[in-house]
Formats: structure tokens, sequence, C-alpha cells
């Protein structure tokens, strides 16, 4: 399911509320969003859980709006400032663009300290929390694009798309950074996560148990669909290969009557599935 999550509430909270609404232990999430940010929550219930990997994989798009000459421990607006500057001009409309320009494509990028990358077994925020001096190595990401929307100076606006695993909060530090006045992200709201976005979203505030549940097949519909007869439905739910011709590599997604049946794994001569739904799943 689609939720629209407001500022204040973890990733986890939603969790939880839904787990409370639909009575149902098994919920989990297709990507964290930090608790000032807002946006959309891909929720995954039951059996589906084990489909959340094909939607965290997808790109994801984001609204952000970045404080120029502040910088915070966190990389936002919830963290202790660690340095403030006045210019006495702002950096130009020009130049903001162009540096937002130079954050796209394929890039190393270093997380913010304050986040949920494992040091030595522990998450770094808590290490940070400690006061522990913490150094994280940079990943690589992708910027698929990334515009300027609006310049109000300090305020800057921009929309980006993103690999997953890409910290928006660095990259409005790393755009203070390269205007030479330091940064912080202020507002965060993730609009997209693949084909689904955040209109389609209920908000957290009217989430009850006639909210609508998309169907399972709707987490893989990037996969390719191979559809089974009834007599390989069966063998499919107990774990065994289907025969097809010509296939040589990947994942595809097997369903029988338009209902996904089990994910599959490439091998000679046919699908052997990888990830079996029970019938009736969420």
């Amino acid at each position: 399911m689609l939720v629209d999550k407001p500022a204040g509430p973890t990733s986890h909270d939603v969790v939880a509320r839904v787990r409370r609404v639909f009575g149902i232990r098994a919920v989990g999430h297709a990507g964290t969003l930090d608790p000032f940010a807002t946006g959309l929550l891909v929720l995954v219930l039951g059996a589906a859980t084990r489909l959340a990997r094909f939607v965290e994989a997808e790109p994801k798009t984001y609204f952000a709006t970045a404080r120029l000459g502040v910088r915070t421990a966190t990389d936002d607006l919830t963290g202790a400032v660690i340095e403030s500057v006045h210019p006495a001009e702002w950096p130009p409309r020009a130049a903001v663009a162009r540096e937002l320009g130079v954050l796209a494509g394929t890039q190393l990028q270093r997380p913010p300290v304050y986040s949920a990358k494992l040091v030595g077994g522990q998450r770094s925020y808590r290490l940070a929390r400690k006061g522990a001096d913490v150094a994280l190595e940079s990943v690589e990401i992708t910027v698929h694009g990334i515009d300027l929307t609006d310049y109000q100076p300090p305020l800057v606006s921009f929309r980006a798309t993103v690999s997953s695993g890409t910290y928006l909060r660095a990259l409005g530090r790393d755009l203070g950074v390269a205007l030479g006045v330091g940064g912080h992200l202020t507002v965060l709201r993730r609009e997209a996560i693949g084909r689904f976005h955040v209109e389609q979203a209920v908000p957290l505030d009217r989430l009850d148990a006639g909210a609508t549940l998309l169907p399972p097949e709707s987490l893989v519909a990037g996969l390719p669909w191979v559809p089974l007869r009834d007599d390989e439905a069966v063998a499919v739910s107990h774990g065994r290969a289907v025969v097809r011709e010509g296939v040589t590599e990947g994942e595809a997604a097997l369903l029988a009557a338009g209902r996904l049946v089990a994910v599959a794994r490439a091998v000679p001569g046919g699908w052997h599935p990888s990830v079996v739904l029970p019938a009736g799943a969420p």
C-alpha cells in the first residue's frame, strides 16, 4: 500500500500504525524516510514483504529545499548548527544552477554521519550521538536528473531523481560546500518511487482498514511476466521449475490467471522459483 507520511513520525512509526490497523505483524517498507521528511512510503504486507527489494531498487524522485550558509551535524534542520556564515552577497542563480548540474551523474557520495549506515556492526547515528568520531566510506550513487526549481537566497529548492542509496541531505550539504557557504536541508518530500507516485498515496491521518491494498504483482511490474498453465502453477507452488526455451539470465514474475505466483530466476531451459507466494497473498 502507498502512504503519504507527514513530518514527525519515523518510517517505523508508520509500519507500527499499519500493523495495528490491519492486525498483521508482517509489515515492512521499501525505503526509509527521515522523520523530518514527508511523502511516499511503499508499505508491503504479509508474504509481499519478500518483494520489497524490487521497489527499493527503483529510482526515487524528491523535492528538496536547502538553506545555504548554515551547516548542521545532521545535514538537515534537526541537527545542531556547527557553522554559520553571512556572505556579503549570496551566490548568483547561475552559479547555483551550475553547481546543481555538477551533482548529476554517477559519483561517489559520503553519507551523512547521522545515518543508518553500519560501522562495526552499529548504526552510524548511534555512534555519532555518543560523540564517536565516525568516518563513513563514500559509496557510488547516481543522480539521474536534478533541476533548480526556485532560488530565494538563502533558500534553494530543487527536484532530483536518484538511485537507491542516495542521500538528499548529502546533496544539499555538497551543494553548499561547492558554493563556498555550506548548507543543509530544511524540506524533503519523496514524490515517487519507480512507477508509484505520492498522489496515489493515502495520508497517514486517513489510514484505516478500508485503505486500498495494491496486488503483489504491482511490486514486480518491472520484471518480465511469464504466464503459467494451471499445472505449471501447481508445480511452481511446490518449488519446482517451469520449462521455457530461450531463457538465459535474469529474473521474471510468474503469473497464473493474472495472479503473481512466484518470482523466479533463470536456469538452463527455464525458470526456477526463488520467492513463492501463497494463494491469496498480500
